[in-house]
């Protein structure tokens, strides 16, 4: 299982021209589901992702969780974080989760994380989604189960 966090000052995911899900602070988190992931993988990210210290405190100093700052989430599913491009010019994604598993550990990630966090939007799986976002510092993160 693999999380692209980006800490973002706003985002936002369009599906087909309408606006499915939108953020101001907080994180934007591409999720990218393996054929071998589990709930707990998703368990363990869920943890790291939620206890993340990557804000600034009033020094400054990064220090503060997304909690701490009333940040939001932005989760949105995306198969091409397990592109394999060892071989040739075209990616292979024989490593990615199979759509039904990997649905269902996206749906259990969601559903975990609304019971820590006040606001999460989300993307549409599988659909062809245009994602928009303010990357603050820039500030990204990648997670790995």
């Amino acid at each position: 299982m693999k999380f692209v966090i980006q800490r973002v000052t706003h985002a936002s995911v369009e599906v087909a021209g309408n606006t499915v899900g939108a953020i101001e602070k907080g994180y934007l988190v591409l999720i990218g589901v393996g054929q071998n992931d589990t709930r707990a993988d998703a368990d363990k990210l869920i943890k790291k992702l939620i206890g993340l210290r990557i804000f600034p405190d009033e020094n400054g100093k990064i220090n503060l969780s997304l909690k701490d700052v009333g940040g939001s989430l932005l989760l949105v599913s995306q198969f091409t974080l397990y592109a394999n491009c060892i071989k040739g010019n075209r990616p292979s994604f024989v490593e990615a989760g199979e759509p039904q598993m990997a649905e269902e550990l996206y749906e259990y990630i969601i559903a975990e994380c609304r019971k820590s966090i006040s606001k999460v939007e989300t993307g549409v799986f599988g659909a062809k989604m245009s994602v928009s976002l303010c990357n603050d510092g820039p500030f990204t993160i990648l997670l790995e189960s």
